[in-house]
């Protein structure tokens, strides 16, 4: 899961479950992305949210365009994943916790 937050900060989380008890305050969601780049959702109350599909169709090039954001903004000198695949891509995103 690769969400960003009201400030476009990214974290990318091992999966929903781990993302879901990991986000506290749905209110400081912005957007986020499943491993096929499709849209997600979240719902729910302060410590207890859930993400669910809010497309079925991938949408690469806006998480594509927000990581870079990301890496642009907060990890200045360091370059994001290039994969063309995208696959690569995300295998190549920095896991919370790993």
């Amino acid at each position: 899961m690769i969400l960003f937050d009201d400030d476009c900060y990214m974290y990318v989380l091992q999966d929903r479950a781990s993302a879901e008890a990991w986000w506290e305050m749905p209110d400081e969601y912005a957007c986020g992305f499943d491993a096929l780049a499709r849209p997600l959702r979240m719902t729910g109350e302060p410590h207890q949210v859930t993400l669910e599909l809010s497309g079925d169709e991938p949408a690469e090039a806006d998480l594509r365009r927000l990581v870079a954001g990301h890496y642009q903004r907060f990890l200045q000198g360091e370059t994001p994943p290039q994969g063309s695949a995208l696959s690569d891509f995300i295998a190549g995103l920095p896991v919370e916790g790993a």
